[in-house]
């Protein structure tokens, strides 16, 4: 009996080697291993990825298997050099592919057709390289497709109605690009995530997409409808009387239907126009007659004053003057401002109204705004262009009849009073430095505040760091970016310092660039407290110990300054940075893993590599700097003036033209001011 049992059980052994030994050796086909290496040989890269044929293709360097390893499921390569157009014959011969990312290379050209034909494909993300042409039809065969992420291309022409095919798709972003024309109805109830913003698009929004926020369809200027502003309205529109036009010049199309009045309707309401008329005469009678009783002992004084006014004004259009003290200035009419004898009619129904309802209709001008010289009729007349639209209202470029150019920003959300409103804006107008952009005017009613604010032509660092990356355009060199990063930190240092007040809002589209290079200026400044608290992240720039938008410091003023700088290193936008869906890190995040790889050289703007940038040690300074500002604790962060300091010595050469007014201004604090409350503020400044 043992000698049978001896072959049986080393049968059974060998039987059961043998089972095992394909799943050990289990390997992808070899026309996916030769596509693999077919797409490697014909893509320049710059990172080694180390696929050879040596090692199992499932182990490769962003090559994902199915649990069986016998075929490639997914292929990720973000941010690895990748430089060209996507060879056709490659990856296109995965037929197992479900997720493709080449996210964040110089990928060129467009999508070729035989990857759009993948029949598992769930996931594209091929945001921020340099894709160009129009979105191919052919992406529709992409039945399974639940995730599309084109953003930051160069990509042109129209959205194609034919993505309504993907009925799948739960991510589509598009924006930054320069996609042109009207956006198609797409009607697909599974999109849960939409983002055409900074493109080129016009026409009404679908009401099939009206439920995405404002920030999906931000940047497209000559867009309209829900969520925007209604199509054909200015950015300060006149409330219509009940059954009127908005211009006022008659009915509303269709209200004459059923309008129709019998002649004793008619005769009663002429007789009670003519009653209501005689009443409101003598009411205006008696009031002028009681004000000149009251008023005649006063009437030589104001006279005299109202004459000085007059001759002091600058004339009409003319921007305010560069320096001096200007005290708040109210703007109730054109007369009063040009010091005419006669009231018009609004002075007289202001007149009439008396004090509060009279002041929530003016323009009050604060620090140097005084030399302006418009009023709210103006700024009504004026032609009105979206310059852009952020996370505390819409911007717009306002020129008014006699040529003044003005930024109106028209404020959402507002929770403070009047009162608290008015000492906010009369600090905020006090601020003046060559780096800080102030408040000129401000408008307060109920249903409506309003922000003026001097206008730059030369547009956002945002703008000139991220615009479109065509041949037309011309990149943002190393001293450049130098000269903002260090009029950034002057500006913020100043608010710190000088007038103990929080930015709040720093980012790189609230740099604004003058022709002096060493004048960019911060916009949008202590805003923060006007609106409720909120625990947006504030598009990658938010502190991370931060949860209540209005309880802000010095220190995470500090963290979103340095976010700024890795911004300019890296060419990233902290905004698209932020996870993309696809696992993307926030870009502080981004920058330690790579450097945490010893790959600091792959942290650095390929535009600047491009252009032959000769600072490297000042790069490396400059990342060093801004990693210190993004500590994650936040008493490790250095304080704005000292980062100034930092900047300022890193490279002499690169803006670092330091005056001695603007070295006091932000050296010379003592200790006690930026030892406060370890870098916090108080609540709210006091005017």
């Amino acid at each position: 009996m043992p000698g049978p049992r001896a072959p049986l059980a080393a049968l059974a052994a060998l039987l059961a080697v043998a089972s095992l030994a394909p799943r050990a050796a289990a390997e992808p086909p070899p026309s996916e291993r030769s596509a693999l290496l077919a797409f490697l040989t014909a893509t320049p890269h710059e990172r080694r990825l180390g696929w050879n044929t040596s090692t199992p293709t499932c182990s490769w360097v962003g090559v994902t298997c199915d649990g069986s390893g016998s075929t490639v499921v997914e292929v990720r390569l973000p941010g690895v050099g990748i430089v060209g157009a996507i060879p056709p014959g490659t990856l296109g011969r995965l037929t197992n592919l479900r997720v493709l990312s080449l996210r964040s290379n110089r990928v060129l050209g467009s999508i070729p057709d035989d990857v759009l034909q993948l029949p598992n494909l769930q996931a594209l993300f091929l945001q921020q390289n340099r894709l160009s042409g129009a979105i191919p039809p052919g992406i529709a065969r992409l039945g399974g497709l639940e995730r599309l992420v084109l953003s930051h291309n160069n990509l042109s022409g129209p959205i194609p109605f034919v993505l309504n095919n993907l009925t799948a798709l739960r991510m589509l972003k598009l924006d930054g690009n320069n996609l042109s024309g009207s956006i198609p109805s797409i009607s697909i109830p599974a999109l849960a995530v939409l983002n055409v913003s900074d493109n080129s698009l016009n026409g009404s929004i679908p009401k099939s997409l009206s439920r995405f926020p404002r920030e999906s369809f931000a940047g497209n200027l000559q867009l309209c409808g829900d969520p925007l502003p209604p199509c054909g309205s200015s950015f300060f529109p006149p409330a219509p009387a009940p059954g009127m036009s908005p211009g006022g010049g008659g009915p509303m199309p269709g209200s004459s239907k059923k309008r129709k009045l019998s002649g004793a309707a008619i005769a009663g309401i002429v007789v009670g126009a003519v009653v209501a008329g005689l009443l409101l005469l003598i009411a205006i009678v008696l009031c002028a007659v009681s004000r000149r009783r009251r008023g005649g002992a006063r009437e030589g004084p104001k006279a005299a004053a109202t004459s000085a006014a007059a001759a002091a004004a600058p004339g009409r259009g003319q921007p305010p003057p560069a320096s001096g003290e200007g005290g708040g200035m109210t703007s109730s009419s054109k007369e009063d401002l040009g010091g005419g004898a006669s009231g018009s009619a609004a002075a007289v129904a202001a007149s009439a109204a008396g004090g509060v309802a009279g002041e929530q209709s003016r323009l009050v001008f604060v620090g140097k705004g005084a030399g302006y010289s418009f009023d709210l009729e103006d700024l009504l007349r004026a032609s009105a262009e979206v310059l852009g639209k952020g996370s505390v209202g819409t911007s717009y470029k306002a020129v008014l009849e006699e040529g003044t150019t003005v930024v109106v920003k028209r404020l959402k959300d507002v929770v403070v009073a009047r009162r608290e409103f008015d000492a906010h804006m009369e600090a905020l107008g006090r601020v003046e430095h060559r780096n800080v952009l102030p408040v000129r005017a401000y408008y307060f009613s109920k249903d409506e505040k309003l922000l003026v604010y001097d206008y730059l032509p030369n547009g956002s660092l945002s703008a000139m760091l991220h615009g479109s990356r065509g041949s037309g355009r011309t990149p943002l060199d190393w001293e450049a970016r130098m000269r903002s990063a260090l009029s950034a930190a002057r500006g913020l240092a100043h608010l710190h310092t000088a007038h103990s007040l929080v930015h709040g809002n720093v980012k790189a589209s609230n740099v604004l660039l003058r022709p002096d290079p060493d004048a960019a200026a911060l916009s949008d400044f202590s805003l923060h407290q006007l609106f409720a608290p909120s625990s947006a992240r504030a598009g990658g720039y938010r502190a991370p110990e931060v949860v209540d938008s209005r309880r802000l410091t010095f220190k995470s003023d500090v963290y979103s300054l340095g976010v700024l700088l890795l911004e300019l290193l890296t060419g990233k936008s902290p905004a698209h940075a932020s996870l993309e869906g696809d696992g993307t890190l926030d870009l502080p995040r981004w920058v330690q893993s790579v450097v945490r790889e010893e790959w600091t050289a792959e942290v650095f703007d390929v535009e600047l590599v491009r252009l032959g940038a000769s600072a490297e040690e000042e790069m490396v300074a400059l990342l060093q700097v801004a990693m210190a500002c993004v500590a994650t604790v936040p008493d490790a962060r250095p304080d704005a003036p000292d980062v100034v300091r930092m900047i300022e010595e890193i490279g002499a050469g690169h803006g670092g033209r330091t005056t001695t007014e603007e070295s006091e201004g932000v050296r010379g604090t003592s200790e006690e001011e930026r030892s406060r409350s370890g870098g916090t503020p108080p609540a709210a400044p006091t005017p």
